[in-house]
């Protein structure tokens, strides 16, 4: 809970660990080896997130609910973009409607503040809000990831959360998503996946991201290519860098722009 590298936020806030595999985009999840190396480390929050799956550590379905973070973002007069649960879904079945309450409550007392908020469960975030918070934040961006074709569906499940700013994750970007709308979308996150079992990424999936952007007024940021990269040749995600079409793309929404 601390300044980040992710490059498009600021800094993460965690008042949830633990979380369930949803769909092929969470196979290398980075945060099921990090919890069991916070484990390891004697941080009692991810105690009993994770089991063993042949070579493999991967959630288990436990979730904790740290009710003693709540109050992290209230210490933080600078004002930061927040990426809340880098290490869990808020929006998973296991985390209580009074909790989710009680995180808005933060987000509403610390409007300097702008939070960023990503799930794989856009359709229970609807359900949610729709009695927590009909009137949307507007300090509160919310998102869902797509990392192809089979789950497109979570694209039109956001349009029904009440946001003032909704925004998807393309990361791993692991296939194509065909022909997408994103009406109603402010942002769009691209990048590949990292690590030594990242899947490889194809330049023509990013472009159709990249068009359906230009078509639809939709922020585009490219955050990487990951392991893979532009030549489909395996190398560290650092030397494959950021460049798309020439240049690096860190557009914002259009209503945080300076």
């Amino acid at each position: 809970m601390a300044d980040t590298q992710i490059e498009w936020t600021d800094a993460t806030w965690n008042p949830v660990a633990g979380c369930s595999i949803m769909s092929a985009g969470c196979t290398n999840c980075y945060a099921m080896s990090m919890a069991k190396r916070l484990e390891a480390m004697g941080v009692d929050k991810y105690k009993g997130l994770t089991r063993k799956s042949g070579k493999r550590t991967i959630w288990n379905g436990v979730v904790h609910e740290d009710h003693k973070s709540l109050d992290i973002p209230k210490k933080w007069r600078k004002p930061r973009k927040i990426f809340v649960n880098s290490m869990s879904d808020l929006f998973h079945p296991n985390v209580s409607e009074a909790f989710v309450a009680k995180v808005w409550e933060v987000m509403h007392s610390t409007p300097h503040h702008h939070y960023q908020i990503l799930t794989k469960r856009p359709d229970r975030m609807a359900d949610i809000l729709s009695r927590i918070c009909p009137m949307p934040l507007e300090n509160v961006w919310l998102g869902t990831s797509v990392e192809g074709q089979a789950v497109v569906h979570r694209i039109d499940e956001l349009r029904a959360v009440p946001a003032s700013i909704r925004f998807i994750s393309f990361e791993p970007l692991i296939a194509c998503v065909g022909d997408i709308d994103l009406t109603g979308i402010d942002w769009a996150i691209v990048g590949g996946e990292s690590g030594k079992d990242a899947r490889p990424i194809k330049e023509v999936w990013i472009d159709d991201i990249h068009h359906a952007c230009r078509l639809y007024e939709t922020a585009f940021f490219f955050k990487q290519w990951g392991t893979w990269g532009k030549d489909n040749k395996k190398r560290s995600k650092k030397l494959n860098g950021r460049d798309y079409r020439g240049r690096t793309w860190d557009e914002m929404p259009p209503q945080v722009q300076p």
